[in-house]
């Protein structure tokens, strides 16, 4: 990992960065191991998620020193443990660790002579049970597409239960449900309502991370399939998906040998866009306008296990 470490030189130009132009910073606890195992950031917790602090909330001193100013009350839980502390320099995320230490002047966090690069996790092997992608015109001239991927710990082909959301999540899941709900209805496109379990667990489990560069275009995210709808989740200014707006849409499901896959072709209109209370993550409830009834079939049976009469 040392080709991620930034240099001296380049430690002293994002030193001067931060002094010159105060820029936003996400402190998120690291669990420290005991024995050879590197420390590891500890998986959020009721108490413990990665919290934001802005720019008008920080001072960098000339000596190295981060000094917090009225931070957000939860910092306080960090106090004399570890952190990462990730921020974006000319869109390259980078990070640091280092303890937030209560001083005269209030909090402060020390920058170590060590600042790395954010790399990207490697992608786990995932069974490739789905994909898809998403058409839409630019100025009426040319498609373009959106790579769809299956979200990860989402059973596609199975009906959402509320038990799917995380118990920590849950209250905050509900008070989104209630809202959403009573939005649907209004609009008329409520239908079961199953399709919103997927929204409310996205929304309220979710949670911003720093990426290695800023602003990047990722897939969308598959979180509900049936023979009605299809439901996208993604960070919010990923991709505009418009109310209203229609799209065409390939889905590819693999086969049994000799087979190799089936592919389903579409349209579907965005019915609702849905977005957490800090519009840091959104979701499309899409319904198709156009679907094969033999499609149709094939969907209502995959998800029910029903026969599709």
């Amino acid at each position: 990992m040392e080709a991620s470490k930034l240099t001296g030189i380049e430690r002293e130009l994002v030193l001067q960065y931060l002094i010159d132009g105060n820029v936003p910073v996400t402190v998120t606890p690291v669990e420290e191991n005991s024995g050879d195992e590197q420390d590891k950031v500890k998986p959020a917790s009721s108490a413990l998620f990665p919290i934001a602090i802005k720019a008008e909330q920080l001072k960098v001193l000339e000596q190295g020193i981060i000094l917090l100013t009225n931070p957000p009350q939860n910092v306080q839980n960090f106090i004399d443990k570890k952190v990462k502390v990730e921020f974006y320099f000319n869109r390259l995320g980078l990070y640091f660790e280092t303890k937030i230490k209560r001083i005269k002047a209030g909090l402060a966090l020390v920058i170590p002579s060590s600042i790395s690069r954010i790399q990207e996790p490697s992608a786990a092997p995932r069974p490739s049970e789905f994909s898809a992608s998403l058409y839409f015109s630019v100025n009426q001239k040319s498609d373009i597409h959106i790579d769809c991927v299956p979200a990860e710990g989402y059973r596609l082909f199975s009906s959402p239960v509320w038990k799917d959301i995380e118990e920590g999540s849950q209250k905050r899941a509900k008070a989104y449900l209630e809202e959403f709900i009573v939005h649907a209805r209004q609009k008329g496109v409520a239908g079961s309502g199953v399709q919103l379990i997927p929204v409310v667990r996205y929304l309220s489990e979710k949670i911003v991370k720093m990426e290695s560069v800023q602003g990047r275009k990722n897939p969308l995210e598959v979180l509900f399939v049936n023979h009605e709808r299809i439901v996208f989740g993604q960070k919010a200014g990923n991709y505009e998906l418009r109310e209203g707006s229609e799209y065409a849409l390939e889905m590819s499901f693999p086969l049994p040998r000799p087979l190799t896959e089936r592919k389903i072709f579409a349209t579907c209109r965005v019915e609702s866009n849905y977005f957490d209370d800090d519009k840091d993550f959104m979701c499309a409830v899409c319904r198709y306008t156009s679907l094969q009834e033999e499609d149709a079939r094939f969907l209502y049976e995959k998800v029910s296990g029903e026969k599709f009469i």
